[in-house]
């Protein structure tokens, strides 16, 4: 996720800029940039690359001036390069704004400002919020922001400055994280508290929905309708390194916290207001080209080939073509039965993957059509595709991937509706239930991450077996591949996770008295199999831990322990019971005192076969 930080004050506003930057660039950028009020105008400074590279570009000429914003970007809407790193302004230069997030309706309202004569510099989605501000400002910096974002919809936290009341900062938050930092003579914005601590420990956390007037000496905040929020002051009490993670004592926990806001922004834009079904602008794809595609292939690595196998389950039922997951670095190799009527998807969190990158470029070699999924704006893997699918993850820090596998099942339910409805194979009426789902996600997920205390209890009591095993069926199997990855990513326990309709074909044999056995069991419709697994498990004297569905009041009958997620559509039930499983890694990891963010003999992204 992208970078923010503000500054009004009496000193250089430039110093405090580039020194906040540099305090969120453990979050990931690929660009960065200032904007300062010489006492004359705007003054914007941005280059793609490294924050070091905009301090060079410009070290003997630095803006001056006591009132800026500045931005590191992590790239959405268009590649990384100078135009379109923020900040952003209007063709005037008036009016400047820094953004995270997603502006949903961002390209109906460029194009009906381009109506209007309005000319774009860049690609981006945030540059729409400048020009707006410059089409409906009325002599009222206040109102027309106001006037702005009753425009506007999406996710996003916002800083605005104009040239024309230099006395003032305007910001705002939905969904995306926004903090003012509370000094004397001086206040500051940013959207972490890393980049304000060395100089305030006093802060406002917005809330979404709030907008804040920033001035040198006062900070008002009210609603969106004007009326005054009276804001308790937040005193941080973390040092400087717990505050990169945001208080938590590990950047995985940090992101598997933030799995809601990662959900939220994947869908925004994608999943229709009014439920009705899927969009995907970057695709367009028509019926005659879905109804003549008559195989699709998954490639991936690791995590991602995990979330390959639950987007197999997810297209063949809701889209109803056959699908084969593959391992990449065994595609090439195995003379796949690839031609112009094979869809190939490859996905990849940091788009850099060797492997998946040559199984791409195998894929198009045979004549396949092709599609990426990825994290990362203009990487290897989105360049070389036929058309990408962006997540909206923002970067991992930690090496094993938690958002980002969650933000790649969800993309891949979104695009097995989406095809199911293009090729006639999904009723609308089911489409819709779906979509309705998906929107309940983040909530669900946020519900669940607020009271998970039981599988800390149960990974700090298990977490020195040397083995545990993982069981499940249908959608369950798959997920449990991603829990026993997690488990032995980082915290070294041996663990296994198998179809639980396997375990009597000689799997049996490795389950003992007093070992961990992780029974998933949300799918309804071979719940009474799944029981079936969980007594064999249970009558070799296993210690059962069954994951379920809130409501479900039997699966206490038959296992040790219970972990309970939100009730929900079957093909929802993924995105959820992973949850939890990261969770039991995270604290079984902590528990044996690994180092959890930074496993050993792993690296965030494969690039060498």
């Amino acid at each position: 996720m992208c970078g923010i930080v503000g500054y009004i004050g009496d000193q250089e506003a430039a110093g405090f800029l580039l020194d906040g930057l540099e305090k969120l660039e453990y979050r990931g950028y690929d660009s960065a940039g200032i904007a300062v009020f010489n006492g004359t105008n705007i003054r914007v400074e941005k280059c793609v690359g490294r924050l070091e590279e905009l301090k060079q570009k410009i070290a003997h000429d630095m803006p001056g001036g006591a009132m800026g914003i500045g931005h590191t970007r992590w790239a959405t809407h268009g590649r990384p390069s100078d135009r379109n790193s923020h900040p952003h302004a209007d063709e005037s230069g008036n009016f400047v704004v820094v953004h995270n997030g997603i502006i949903e309706n961002y390209l109906r309202l460029k194009e009906e400002l381009i109506d209007k004569g309005h000319h774009f510099a860049s690609e981006t989605d945030t540059e729409v919020v400048a020009h707006l501000m410059a089409e409906h400002y009325n002599g009222d910096f206040e109102a027309t922001v106001k006037k702005v974002l009753s425009i506007i919809s999406g996710s996003y936290s916002l800083v605005f400055m104009c040239a024309h009341e230099p006395d003032k900062l305007i910001c705002t938050k939905q969904d995306n994280p926004l903090v003012i930092g509370l000094g004397e003579g001086e206040n500051f914005i940013a959207s972490d508290i890393p980049a304000i601590i060395n100089h305030t420990r006093k802060t406002y956390i917005l809330s979404d929905g709030e907008l804040a007037i920033v001035k040198k000496d006062s900070v008002w905040v009210q609603n969106r309708d004007g009326v005054p929020i009276s804001k308790k002051v937040f005193e941080v009490h973390w040092d400087a390194e717990a505050a990169e993670k945001g208080g938590f004592d590990h950047f995985m926990i940090k992101e598997i916290n933030e799995q809601p806001r990662a959900v939220r922004d994947t869908m925004t834009g994608r999943v229709a207001k009014d439920e009705t079904g899927i969009v995907f602008e970057e695709l367009n794809w028509t019926a005659d080209e879905m109804s003549a595609i008559n195989k699709i292939f998954i490639v991936a690595c690791g995590t991602a080939y995990h979330a390959g196998v639950v987007g197999k389950y997810y297209l063949e039922q809701l889209a109803r073509i056959p699908v084969e997951v593959d391992i990449a670095s065994e595609f090439r190799y195995r003379s796949p039965l690839v031609d112009e009527n094979t869809l190939a998807i490859v996905i990849s969190q940091s788009g850099e993957t060797s492997d998946t990158l040559a199984a791409l470029k195998e894929a198009k070699r045979l004549g396949a059509r092709t599609l990426a999924v990825t994290n990362v704006v203009g990487s290897s893997i989105a360049r070389e595709a036929d058309q990408v699918v962006y997540t909206y993850a923002g970067p991992e820090i930690a090496v094993a991937s938690t958002k980002a596998y969650t933000t790649q099942l969800v993309t891949m339910l979104m695009l097995a509706i989406y095809v199911g409805e293009l090729r006639g194979a999904l009723p609308a009426e089911r489409a819709q239930e779906l979509c309705r789902g998906l929107h309940r996600l983040p909530e669900q997920i946020e519900d669940m991450l607020s009271d998970m205390d039981s599988v800390k209890t149960f990974a700090q009591k298990y977490g020195y077996s040397e083995d545990v095993f993982f069981i499940g069926r249908s959608l369950d199997y798959a997920v449990a591949l991603e829990g026993s990855l997690k488990l032995k990513e980082i915290s070294y326990i041996h663990a296994e996770a198998y179809a639980a309709g396997e375990l009597k074909h000689g799997t049996l044999a490795l389950i003992t008295e007093g070992v961990p056995v992780i029974a998933l069991a949300t799918q309804y419709d071979v719940y009474e199999k799944t029981l079936s697994n969980i007594k064999e498990v249970k009558a070799r004297d296993a210690v059962v831990i069954g994951l379920a569905l809130t409501g479900d009041e039997s699966i206490a009958k038959y296992v040790d322990h219970v972990i309970f997620i939100p009730a929900t559509d079957k093909y929802l039930a993924p995105i959820l019971a992973v949850v939890p499983l990261q969770l039991l890694a995270y604290y079984a990891a902590t528990t044996r005192g690994c180092d959890v963010d930074k496993p050993r003999n792993l690296a965030k992204s494969v690039t060498v076969e």
